[in-house]
């Protein structure tokens, strides 16, 4: 099978959706893998890197595109993207479908069948794909929330550990899972007094051993959300429902009554946000504000660490990216957990949340390729 990486052209975007060494794997399974000139320089890896694996260089994506039988991304496809996609093409890539009709529209049109990282499941029950970047994201949101609380960046001039007599940030973190998790790791190691916010109960336990103590943990309710924020410094938005967008939970009327200067980082941002005044901001115009409360929104947070994304991405896409590149779609076949991947297929959307979000009819996603 003959596949194809572009460079990602979405703004401030420099993770790259193969490395050299997924290269070398996948031409020693027998397959052409076409690279776009320049598409691992931001991620560390130079074109020479790609070349002494096997890959052919090509000097813009329309070579890339062209031919190829399988696309491999990071992010979700732009406009020029969508145009370059073919019926006999399968397209695999972060989506985030569910806040987007237009790129959805755009799939449907081009007939590719387009396979979300994030909605791709294990024996577990887990999204094995999405956690790397939800470990990254996590950990990253606690440093964009300590870099901002700082007084010229537009928050209230508040040291995120404290000092001796002086208290650290309160940091309120919604949602207990990949993102939450390592959002609490990162802001308890900085010395922040930090509460999780979570539905699940058995979650919560997790939490409360892993943490020992260290971290307050609270089940979500319209109340506890409410007292939690307000008394909040930092809230960091980590609530994820597969493919579907997220639920907002704060409210505008909630900012008024938040301290001035305190920040809001909303990594749900890429399936809509979870706070109802969010919109999606870029690394170089990362954050706005709102009533006081300094809004970090950006769509892409792994995209600033490059380097570690693309690997911890890659080590956890290769086995689906060989699978389908040994099998094509039958691959989804023999895998029902890269199957739910599925998203879009023949002009139709596969994944249930991801159709009703978008308020559509669901096609079967375990018989759309036969």
């Amino acid at each position: 099978m003959r596949i194809g990486v572009p460079r990602e052209i979405k703004p401030d975007e420099h993770r790259v959706g193969l490395s050299p060494a997924a290269v070398r794997e996948l031409v020693a399974h027998g397959h052409e893998v076409v690279v776009q000139a320049g598409a691992g320089e931001g991620s560390g890896f130079p074109d020479a890197a790609y070349t002494a694996s096997g890959a052919r260089m090509a000097a813009d994506a329309e070579d890339v595109f062209r031919g190829a039988q399988l696309i491999v991304k990071v992010k979700e496809p732009q406009a020029i993207e969508w145009a370059r996609l073919t019926p006999d093409q399968i397209l695999f890539t972060y989506l985030h479908l569910a806040p987007d009709p237009a790129q959805a529209a755009g799939l449907q049109a081009s007939g590719c069948a387009a396979i979300a990282y994030e909605t791709v499941t294990d024996a577990q029950g887990g999204l094995p794909l999405l956690a790397p970047m939800s470990e990254i994201a996590g950990r990253l949101s606690v440093l964009a929330a300590a870099q901002h609380l700082q007084k010229h960046n537009g928050g209230m001039g508040l040291l995120f550990p404290g000092v001796a007599g002086s208290p650290p940030a309160r940091v309120t973190i919604l949602g207990g899972g990949m993102v939450g998790t390592n959002a609490a790791r990162m802001a308890v190691g900085l010395g922040a007094q930090v509460t999780v916010v979570e539905r699940s109960i058995p979650r919560l336990r997790v939490l409360d051993d892993l943490f020992a103590g260290r971290v307050r943990t609270r089940y979500s309710s319209l109340d506890v959300v409410e007292a939690e924020i307000l008394a909040a410094d930092v809230v960091i938005g980590a609530v994820l429902a597969p493919g579907a967008a997220a639920p907002r939970l704060v409210r505008r009327e909630h900012l008024a009554r938040m301290t001035p200067g305190s920040v809001i980082v909303d990594v749900a941002i890429d399936q809509g946000g979870c706070f109802e005044t969010s919109r999606p901001t870029t690394h170089h115009e990362p954050t706005y504000i709102v009533d006081g409360v300094v809004h970090y929104c950006v769509a892409n947070m792994p995209g600033a660490v490059p380097r570690t994304a693309s690997e911890a991405l890659g080590n956890a896409t290769l086995p689906f990216v060989l699978k389908l590149a040994d099998h094509g779609l039958e691959a989804l076949a023999s895998d029902p957990h890269l199957a739910r991947g599925l998203n879009v297929h023949k002009g139709r959307i596969t994944h249930p949340a991801v159709a009703k979000a978008l308020d559509q009819e669901s096609a079967d996603p375990f018989g759309a390729w036969a």
